[in-house]
């Protein structure tokens, strides 16, 4: 007896839909593992001596080991921008980082490092009120979380 006039189908035993099948479980799981460790290994203390060093990195910057190796932009540029915070303030080491950002688009991912380290050294230097009294919307008011780290 037949309840159908469509012909019947063996659905669901062919091989690429068991592998789609196993790719629904699985795929998940590893974005969601990927993720996590994507996540683990970004540096969220802004300082750069906290950051951890994998393989990968160790290998493109292993090769640096004495003191008179080159120094990168952004550490350059930090250094004379603390100097400047100590010998004359905070307004003009925060307006010579904007600038030096807007001449040189490549160091803006390190813009809010320096500017809170900028922060920190004001905290030290002046106190944290007058400190937060020079802060400016340069990379995303990170200089005034450096003053708060600082200050907390």
């Amino acid at each position: 007896m037949k309840h159908s006039s469509t012909p019947q189908t063996r659905r669901g035993r062919g091989p690429a839909r068991r592998i789609g099948r196993s790719l629904a479980l699985v795929l998940p799981v590893v974005m969601v593992l990927s993720g996590t460790l994507a996540v683990t290994r970004v540096n969220w203390s802004g300082d750069p001596s906290d950051s951890v060093l994998t393989a990968s990195d160790a290998s493109a910057t292993g090769h640096r080991t004495s003191h008179s190796a080159a120094k990168a932009p952004q550490d350059i540029l930090r250094d004379r921008l603390l100097t400047e915070l100590h010998d004359e303030n905070p307004g003009v080491a925060l307006t010579h980082l904007q600038e030096a950002v807007n001449g040189k688009p490549s160091l803006a991912r390190h813009c809010a490092s320096i500017a809170r380290a900028l922060g920190r050294a004001a905290v030290r230097l002046h106190g944290p009120a007058r400190a937060q009294s020079y802060a400016r919307p340069v990379c995303d008011t990170s200089f005034a979380s450096g003053v708060m780290a600082a200050h907390s």
